[in-house]
């Protein structure tokens, strides 16, 4: 079956230096194979939140397969997200809020949004600050069964 052009794209290589470290501890922390994620737009940019772009961004993105995994995702939730990365663009990273995922206690910033936090509200999941990657990565999947890359 041909995939989807709107997707969602899970992260499961590990970068060069300090980043490879936090690639490495968000998979052990929550026992995952998935570091970050993504929306795939089918006008070619990818919506997510990103300690190294400031936040909250769209950007082109070259997906090499062998370091991501898809979830096709309806059309339907499209336009709905585009429109949440259009409103939310600029919003800062929320280090705190990943780190809420780690030390519970640990508050999180409400405009500010980590990674699977930014997908997940931006396809319209309720408390979506809840979801890591690989959380948010086993609720789509199992809304979304028809996976590219497993």
């Amino acid at each position: 079956m041909k995939p989807s052009p709107f997707a969602a794209a899970f992260y499961k290589g590990t970068r060069p230096g300090l980043a490879g470290l936090y690639n490495r501890a968000v998979r052990a922390w929550e026992k995952g194979e998935y570091s970050h994620c993504e929306l795939v737009f089918r006008h070619g940019q990818s919506g997510s939140s990103s300690f190294e772009d400031g936040g909250v961004r769209l950007k082109a993105i070259d997906y090499d397969p062998a370091r991501w995994d898809m979830i096709p995702l309806p059309d339907y939730l499209e336009a709905r997200a585009l429109d949440w990365f259009d409103r939310h663009r600029g919003a800062g990273y929320d280090l705190a809020g990943n780190l809420h995922l780690v030390v519970g206690f640990i508050p999180q910033s409400r405009p500010r949004k980590f990674c699977s936090e930014a997908v997940g509200e931006a396809l319209g999941l309720p408390e979506a600050w809840r979801f890591g990657p690989n959380a948010l990565y086993t609720a789509l999947r199992f809304a979304f069964p028809i996976t590219v890359g497993r």
